[in-house]
């Protein structure tokens, strides 16, 4: 103890000395001048601590029962304000005994508006310093979330008390630490907070504005997403963001002002989606958002050396998170624009991608790409998918420059699809990683059609990377009960089947988009490719998956799409692979059973209101948009398999699908029967007889002789009966 200064050595047995509570508070006041000093240092402090005993100083601050020399108050505020001096320094900021009294300093700060506290408001200040020393640290930061201060400081400061921006500090402070669990389920607390800041921040005409606009920003992007979403009725602040935000928008303002707004536009966007942007039904809002991040982007990437652009990182991201929603909004045609607009909005968006290609071109060549920098590589990542984002739609221009970006694009797209297989295979602690080859595919569904695409796409392996994808993506999408320990079984037997969580749906949902994407990019491969799809390993194996995963699918009505998608990629696979198909193989035959049935539920009588008319069944008809290619490549497909694989027309019969479509066909009214399905139904049924002798007779019995003379089935009539 040789570097305590003498005066706090001094001041140290003083209080070790008294002999009682009287004494002790009379040398505090020793204490706050010393502590107030130059001379004292870290171990002077520590040592006070120790003098003075935790004990002591909770009793001054909570306790009832004290001198009455003095006022409750007064005992408090000196408490407070030694404490404060304690806790700058990290040893006793996160001592067990500080930490345990946030309780009592957090009671403190939310009773400041309570008339004791009226004249002497030097206690809540005290009590704020101290939790903001107290939240520096790991440990007080971990206490202050278990105590629930992130809503008591919600509470405090949308009640406007006294120095309630302290309170949004410390939130802020917390949010940023935690994350979405800084919120309880219960979303009151967040909807009041945001509610008031929101209202401050459309009403003020400071610059105090824009700093309220990081703050809400700060905050909107830990929430619950679904719970606040789901509890938004009757909630105002939108529309206050809207306005604060309209009204920032259309000010002449420089880029201070600018960044803020820019950043809380994008992560409302994120929180609440593109709705949000048409709040007052209509479409100016939307516009100038877009111009204004598509010309953003073209500023801060145009020709500044790389490192300049990068430094714009956090702007540019936030640029980017709005252009991608823009442009996934306006590929829904939902959007009724001018022939004017039209050209402005794509001539703003050609410029900004003009510019994400040519700097993305240059980090493909430059050493940043490869520095080790999470934040540069963050900034990449958020290039490559704004840049996928657009490619999504933009189909045709900038080809030769696209193609020799492409290798670098997709070793950033794997790397992160990497990174998430890796989060999913492990503990899967924070967030999961994002999938930027997921936010890649729409792309490559055109890329898969364009032969110089395919051939990079086939260099760089990617076909090996997207079996990886279908087999994660279907892992998400179909959900599986937990295992139950062995030992726990017996007594779990009765509980009810568990279901996914919220959180779990979402990324079920999300896989299901991505499978629907896989599948359509693999059955262009297979088409386009019909040699490699024949011979290489990668597609045997895709097969493999298909035929063992489809008769696995839950047959609900959510996972139809991928049901028919999987379906006809197999029959694609299976007709280019059908040399090396063993007879009877049983995961074929199961996968063939699981394909009649996408096919053969597509359309009845039964559920039609005319007894004669031929309709879309119940189940298919939310997805009809979705499917009804599907249905038609997968009747044409299994025409094409029947010839390879011959035996696979006894399920046909075996299930009494082929007898099925000719007496519903039986029922149908003369010349309702569309072209297309007739012509379907007629080559498929063609095909069954060429193939198998036995077909016949099936035919004939269920009266197909009526069937073709009334549907005019020519060709299917010849093979049945003759000229």
């Amino acid at each position: 103890m040789t570097d305590v200064p003498e005066p706090v050595r001094k001041c140290a047995n003083l209080l070790k000395g008294t002999r009682s509570d009287t004494e002790k508070f009379a040398a505090l006041f020793m204490v706050t001048k010393l502590m107030k000093g130059k001379d004292c240092n870290t171990a002077g402090k520590k040592l006070l601590f120790e003098a003075i005993g935790f004990p002591f100083l909770r009793k001054l601050l909570v306790s009832k029962d004290l001198p009455n020399d003095c006022p409750p108050l007064v005992y408090k505020s000196v408490a407070l304000s030694i404490l404060t001096g304690f806790c700058q320094e990290e040893e006793l900021a996160t001592h067990k005994d500080i930490i345990d009294a946030i309780p009592t300093l957090l009671e403190i700060v939310e009773q400041a508006d309570d008339e004791d506290y009226e004249d002497n408001l030097i206690v809540v200040s005290e009590a704020y310093s101290c939790l903001k020393s107290i939240a520096s640290y790991e440990p007080g930061q971990q206490a202050l979330l278990e105590t629930g201060a992130i809503p008591k400081m919600s509470q405090i400061y949308s009640a406007q008390s006294f120095q309630t921006d302290e309170a949004l500090h410390l939130i802020v402070l917390l949010v940023n630490k935690f994350g979405v669990v800084s919120w309880p389920e219960d979303p009151t607390a967040f909807h009041a907070l945001i509610q008031r800041i929101a209202l401050d921040m459309e009403t003020d005409h400071t610059e105090r504005k824009y700093e309220l606009c990081h703050i809400l920003a700060d905050i909107l992007i830990t929430c619950r997403r679904e719970i606040v979403v789901n509890s938004l009725e009757g909630q105002i602040w939108p529309e206050s963001l809207f306005k604060g935000c309209g009204d920032i928008l259309k000010a002449k303002i420089g880029p201070k002002q600018r960044d803020p707004a820019l950043h809380l536009i994008a992560t409302t966007l994120q929180v609440l989606g593109i709705q949000w942007a048409f709040m007052d039904d209509q479409k100016q809002f939307f516009l100038m958002l877009l111009q204004l991040a598509a010309i953003e982007v073209r500023m801060q990437m145009d020709e500044k050396k790389l490192e300049t652009t990068f430094k714009q990182a956090e702007l540019l991201t936030c640029c980017f998170v709005i252009l991608e929603q823009c442009i996934e909004y306006m590929a829904t045609d939902q959007l009724d624009l001018e022939p004017k607009e039209k050209q402005t909005t794509y001539t703003a968006l050609k410029g900004a991608f003009n510019q994400v290609m040519a700097v993305l071109t240059r980090v493909s060549q430059d050493k940043i790409r490869e520095n080790g920098n999470p934040r540069d590589k963050a900034f990449i990542v958020a290039t490559v998918r704004i840049l996928s984002a657009w490619l999504a739609q933009e189909t045709t221009a900038m080809r030769p420059a696209i193609y020799k970006l492409l290798p670098f694009m997709l070793k950033i797209a794997n790397e992160s699809f990497h990174d998430l297989k890796t989060w999913r295979a492990g503990p899967r602690e924070g967030t999961p990683p994002v999938d930027i080859l997921r936010v890649m595919m729409p792309a490559l569904c055109h890329f898969a059609v364009e032969d110089e695409a395919r051939r990079v796409l086939f260099t760089h392996k990617q076909d090996e990377v997207l079996l990886e994808a279908i087999e994660l993506y279907f892992s998400i999408a179909h959900w599986k009960r937990p295992p139950i320990p062995r030992a726990e079984r017996l007594k779990r037997m009765n509980e009810p089947d568990p279901v996914p969580t919220p959180e779990q749906q979402a990324q079920m949902k999300e896989a299901r988009g991505a499978i629907v994407a896989l599948c359509n990019i693999l059955m262009n491969f297979t088409v386009l490719e019909p040699k490699r799809a024949e011979d290489a390993p990668t597609f045997a194996n895709l097969l493999k998956f298909v035929v063992e995963n489809l008769p696995e699918l839950k047959d609900t009505p959510e996972n139809l799409v991928i049901h028919g998608n999987l379906a006809v990629l197999g029959l694609l696979l299976l007709k280019q692979q059908s040399k090396k198909v063993k007879q009877n193989d049983f995961s074929i035959c199961r996968y063939i059973q699981a394909t009649i049935r996408f096919l053969w539920d597509a359309y009845n009588i039964d559920e039609s209101n005319d007894p004669t008319a031929l309709v879309v069944s119940i189940a298919y008809k939310g997805v009809w948009s979705d499917v009804s290619e599907l249905w038609f490549l997968g009747m044409q497909t299994m025409c094409g398999v029947l010839p390879l694989v011959p035996w696979l027309s006894e399920f046909a019969l075996e299930s009494g699908w082929a007898e099925g479509i000719v007496k519903t066909l039986k029922k149908v009214k003369i010349g309702t029967l569309p072209a297309n399905v007739k012509s379907a139904y007629e080559d498929f049924l063609s095909q069954l007889v060429d193939v198998n002798a036995d077909v016949v007779a099936v035919l004939k019995k269920a009266d197909a002789l009526r069937v073709c003379r009334n549907h005019r089935m020519m060709d299917l009539g010849k093979k049945l009966f003759g000229d």
